[in-house]
């Protein structure tokens, strides 16, 4: 176990109902992959869960990963939380390589060039149970990070950086 990072604002107060067990439900319909992660435990993020979630998380065009910022994992998890569902969120993006983030942007309208996604503090996602303002409500209710709405394209942008909300 590794030692636990500062706590994110208020994405650790829902997840401090969970008890002392933090846990994430993901799937990746392009790799195929699902985790279902128990990654804090006791007051410390399990090193080997975190490691699996950046895998996880990885970029599948250029089967790149990095470390995963934990805040990322915590407001994805308050987020789940708060919706009380039992499905797990479906991946539409994790990191991503400057050469994938400059591709998707010459594609798609939105593609920030220094997006998070870079960083590996962010993640798209959707439900089929969710609708975007749904889950975009859930996350924003924790007051950490970033929320986007992607209404045509049916996901929300969730990430650990500065607090703002946009829509497109």
């Amino acid at each position: 176990m590794c030692s636990a990072a500062p706590l994110y604002v208020n994405a650790t107060g829902f997840i401090r109902n969970a008890g002392d067990i933090r846990k994430l439900k993901m799937n990746n319909s392009r790799t195929g992959e699902y985790i279902d992660l128990v990654y804090w435990v006791e007051g410390e993020y399990i090193y080997e869960a975190v490691r699996e979630f950046s895998q996880f998380m990885r970029d599948w065009r250029q089967n790149k990963a990095i470390q995963y910022d934990p805040r990322c994992l915590d407001l994805l998890a308050a987020s789940q939380l708060l919706m009380d569902s039992n499905e797990p969120f479906e991946l539409l993006s994790g990191y991503r390589t400057k050469k994938t983030n400059r591709m998707l942007s010459s594609m798609y309208d939105g593609v920030a060039q220094n997006s998070y996604h870079m960083k590996a503090m962010a993640a798209d996602v959707r439900m089929k149970s969710r609708t975007v303002s749904q889950i975009s409500k859930a996350a924003r209710s924790c007051r950490a990070g970033g929320v986007g709405r992607y209404y045509r394209s049916n996901f929300t942008h969730i990430d650990c950086g500065p607090v703002r909300y946009w829509q497109r």
